[in-house]
């Protein structure tokens, strides 16, 4: 069932996706590339919303499909599906506050009341979070929201080397060289915090935009029984083989549980071979049968699909897979020494990373403007395309022939949006979608946000200086108020004494007069002494 433009924008009101100024700065930008009119198709409606970086193509397929709810998860607002392993699925957020970009992964709810899926889940936070190497992904958080439990791990933009091969074809010698290298170098980081991966492949070690490797999904990491109570979790539930076929060691395959870090070694070698041939060593067969080649043969000379292949190179790749753990390389540390040797023979000189002292993000925006670093940190949401214009608020003005939808004293009924669940179902998704290519960036409306945020600042000093004035008012009204009164008090006092002096000479007149009355016989004598009576009152 469609919807109608109405509807649509209706969805992108309750899902909180833009604020009112940032919606009716799209609406109003639309009408503009239209002809004066918004279109009545909420489907090139919603285009344009993504063309110009508001929404991104994940939110739209959400909202013309009529799911508004579950777009954020805690303080992240998610901006569409990167990927799924086996037991999850992979989601690009921008934290709401900092703004900066996370992969958020997301175990299915359905999974939740599993306690092998939860469990291994928790473990692999714990896993991830226990290293810090420039070379491994790292983990900020675990939480849950409901049923909804999820890890926030490093976004790092780029390409994983089996999607690289697949699309560019085999590496050059130089490139898969470094990329081994740095993988090793990661490796050899977690053997060292007694941790072995079990699940090294191509899929799993991801190139970013700087050209170094992050090693990816800690989930199936063997961990030491002296180092956290999880270890040996999988064989609680009799799960005894863990990690993918085409990458998985002759003894990881008899059990998951008794190797070491070798068998990280063997899944190196085959990446090594994958990304130089083009293909796992053992491309064809079953399932079955491919694991019993990895316990039975070694693979076909490299040389079979790429005659020019340096000898040293190929002998590298073939004694990390041998059959026998004895026989391969005994640590990532003698795998990366080799490799360097090799390369330092082709010219190419490698520094090691050393892992950032404060373990977060380095920033970029030392010494910057506000503004500059807005428009920094919106260019680069932009160059991946995440279009993530956020702030939460409730109310939208709908502009045009789809009259005024404001105010909570105005709430649209469900019937305008039609049936049905609402609701994302997150972490049940397949397969990662990718963002959509543009050149535009969103630092028009990153800057209105910022002039927005200013405005509320300085309101917000207004305000506080306001209060400070009118409270240096009342106090000097008060002392004034209180000076007068004194003074008045003082006044009724003086007043008040006069008073008392009159009356008490008053009364010795009136004294004086009795004592005449009584000293005279005659009345004459007592008249005339009235006059005098009556001068002084």
């Amino acid at each position: 069932m469609t919807i109608t433009a109405r509807q649509f924008l209706e969805l992108l009101r309750r899902s909180n996706l833009l604020s009112d100024q940032e919606l009716k700065k799209g609406l109003e930008a639309c009408k503009v590339a239209h002809g004066g009119e918004i279109p009545n198709s909420p489907q090139q409606l919603a285009d344009f919303l993504v063309d110009e970086n508001f929404i991104t193509t994940w939110h739209r397929e959400k909202l013309l499909n009529r799911k508004y709810k579950g777009f954020f998860l805690g303080k992240y607002k998610l901006l569409g599906h990167i990927g799924a392993g086996g037991m999850s699925s992979v989601y690009l957020a921008e934290h709401t506050l900092m703004r900066r970009l996370r992969a958020i992964k997301v175990l299915p709810r359905n999974r939740v009341d599993d306690s092998s899926y939860l469990e291994r889940f928790h473990r692999e936070a714990q896993a991830t979070a226990a290293l810090d190497h420039p070379n491994i992904v790292r983990a900020y958080d675990v939480d849950n929201q409901g049923k909804t439990h999820y890890l926030v791990m490093e976004y790092v933009p780029g390409r994983d080397l089996m999607t690289i091969v697949k699309d560019d074809g085999p590496l050059d010698y130089v490139s898969a060289a470094k990329y081994i290298y740095q993988s090793a170098l990661g490796l050899q980081h977690a053997h060292d915090a007694a941790m072995v991966h079990r699940d090294v492949k191509p899929a799993n070690l991801l190139v970013d935009e700087s050209d170094s490797i992050k090693i990816l999904d800690m989930g199936l990491a063997l961990m030491n029984e002296d180092q956290s109570e999880l270890a040996g979790l999988t064989d609680k539930h009799n799960e005894k083989v863990l990690g993918t076929a085409d990458y998985l060691a002759p003894e990881q395959a008899l059990n998951s549980h008794n190797i070491d870090s070798r068998a990280d070694i063997y899944g190196l070698g085959c990446t090594l071979y994958y990304v130089l041939a083009g293909h796992p060593p053992f491309p064809e067969g079953t399932l079955a049968q491919r694991i019993a080649q990895h316990q039975t043969k070694m693979p076909p000379d490299i040389r079979l699909d790429r005659t020019d292949l340096p000898e040293t190179l190929g002998s590298i790749c073939f004694k990390m897979l041998q059959k026998n753990p004895d026989h391969r390389y005994q640590s990532a540390n003698e795998v990366a020494s080799d490799l360097e040797s090799w390369l330092s023979t082709q010219g190419v000189e490698l520094n090691q990373s050393k892992a950032d002292v404060v373990h977060l993000p380095q920033r970029v925006d030392i010494n910057q403007s506000t503004e500059s670093v807005a428009q920094a940190m919106q260019a680069a949401v932009a160059v991946a395309n995440q279009g993530a214009i956020a702030s939460v608020q409730s109310s939208v003005h709908l502009i045009g022939e789809y009259s005024a939808v404001t105010g909570s004293s105005q709430v649209v009924s469900d019937s305008l949006i039609g049936g049905g669940s609402s609701q994302i179902s997150l972490g049940d998704e397949i397969g990662g979608q990718a963002f959509q290519s543009t050149s535009r960036t969103l630092l028009d409306t990153q800057m209105s946000r910022v002039t927005a945020n200013d405005a509320g600042i300085w309101k917000t000093v207004g305000i506080i200086l306001g209060g400070l004035v009118l409270l240096a008012i009342i106090i000097v009204a008060v002392e004034l108020l209180s000076s007068n009164v004194e003074e008045a008090i003082e006044t009724h006092d003086e007043a008040n004494s006069e008073e008392n002096s009159v009356l008490l000479h008053l009364d010795s007149l009136v004294s004086d007069v009795n004592n005449h009355r009584r000293g005279f016989k005659y009345g004459g004598e007592f008249d005339s002494l009235l006059p005098i009576v009556e001068r002084e009152s």
